[in-house]
């Protein structure tokens, strides 16, 4: 079994995943003057997508947790690249929202099994890792969303953009359904029982996880759907200088935050049992500090360090994150523990933040609607430290 392979097919989806994703957001511009758009309605786009995304996680993760799951990824895959593809084709909002959902749906059954079955493939003291190497397809992805409808946007028109992007993944589903293997034999499978999202619910190491990470959700899709405009809105920047700069924040900062806090925690993991939840709090932490310096300057250079610093601090909890839940978790239930974690980030994290921010935003203005948004770390420290807590007790026992 090639694992080189595996890995790169599952980041390459990975890749693609956040690029079909982010594209949007570089756009909302375009959108809302081509299409007559209000703050709320782009910040419905964004969680209609969300919506879709999380509520049909628990769906794939019963069924797939006794069926291959390349056949899983390969379909998610063309499901997500059409829906992207009708995107620019639509006419009207409703359509929009329509395929937006539909991208949601499809990328919703790739997310919630490749990092389980990437996990299979390797040992504890690796997973963070390797599951930090996958996660910096987040940052890269979404970067290269930012910059490809940025500028796609502006010399070809927001359908164009959507059009560009949605093609690779009929490609890559098609590769994955060709390459992908399970690490467990095929031939053992284990019937689903819905049960097990009752087990996954009481147990408390696991839950307080998952609010930790549902924190970092919140403030990361927040900050990502409204940074571009919150640069042209309050630093002078054009559309497509915007989506430029704060992609190359998010690609460059991402990728640091994303490889330090795996790494870290690996290296940590040899002198701590509690090295995943030390990371965690650090990033929390370091976030909110350099959120804040971001949005009290004027200055560009100034912000855009603050906010490079916040996006490092932000990614540095996604490996350590995964391999947490790996570690709280029996193999023949991940693909539903993954699943429930995607529906409790989504339905408390960036469902709600884009729209809020929007709502917020209409009445106090966009700063303060951002700021308002970054208080969901305080949280995020708080489930941090419980789910270390429970960890040592059961340790202890």
């Amino acid at each position: 079994m090639n694992v080189k392979r595996i890995f790169w097919i599952l980041f390459l989806l990975n890749l693609l995943n956040y690029i079909d994703r982010q594209v949007l957001y570089a756009v909302f511009p375009l959108l809302q003057k081509d299409l007559s758009l209000s703050d709320m309605e782009l910040g419905a786009l964004a969680s209609v997508f969300m919506l879709v995304y999380m509520c049909y996680a628990p769906i794939v993760g019963y069924f797939a947790a006794h069926t291959p799951k390349k056949y899983w990824i390969s379909a998610s895959a063309f499901l997500w690249s059409m829906a992207t593809l009708a995107c620019g084709a639509v006419k009207n909002y409703t359509g929009l929202l329509m395929a937006r959902g539909l991208c949601g749906a499809g990328e919703s059954g790739f997310t919630t099994l490749a990092q389980p079955l990437l996990a299979e493939h390797y040992p504890k003291e690796k997973r963070a890792t390797i599951l930090s190497l996958f996660s910096l397809a987040l940052p890269i992805g979404a970067a290269l969303g930012y910059l490809l409808g940025g500028i796609l946007g502006a010399h070809v028109g927001w359908r164009a953009a959507f059009y560009w992007v949605g093609i690779p993944g009929i490609i890559l589903g098609i590769l994955a359904l060709i390459w992908l293997k399970e690490a467990t034999p095929a031939a053992v499978p284990v019937k689903p029982n819905w049960a097990n999202y009752k087990e996954l619910l009481q147990n408390k190491s696991f839950l307080w996880i998952c609010l930790a990470h549902a924190m970092v959700t919140f403030v990361m899709g927040g900050l990502s759907a409204w940074m571009p405009t919150y640069f042209t809105r309050y630093l002078g920047l054009t559309v497509q200088q915007a989506g430029s700069i704060f992609g190359l924040c998010v690609v460059v900062s991402g990728a640091v935050g994303t490889y330090v806090g795996g790494k870290w925690a690996d290296l940590l993991l040899k002198r701590t049992p509690n090295a995943y939840y030390h990371v965690m709090k650090i990033g929390f932490l370091g976030a909110f500090l350099g959120a804040i310096g971001g949005l009290n300057t004027s200055s560009v250079p100034l912000a855009l360090l603050c906010i490079s610093v916040a996006i490092i601090c932000l990614f540095l909890p996604l490996g350590p994150i995964a391999a947490a839940l790996v570690h709280v978790t029996k193999t023949p239930v991940r693909p539903m523990a993954f699943a429930v974690n995607i529906f409790m980030i989504h339905i408390l994290g960036d469902a709600l933040s884009p729209t809020l921010i929007g709502s917020w935003s209409t009445f106090w203005g966009l700063k303060t609607a951002v700021f308002l948004a970054l208080l969901a770390i305080i949280p995020g420290l708080g489930f941090s430290w419980l789910a270390q807590q429970k960890e040592q007790k059961h340790s202890s026992l």
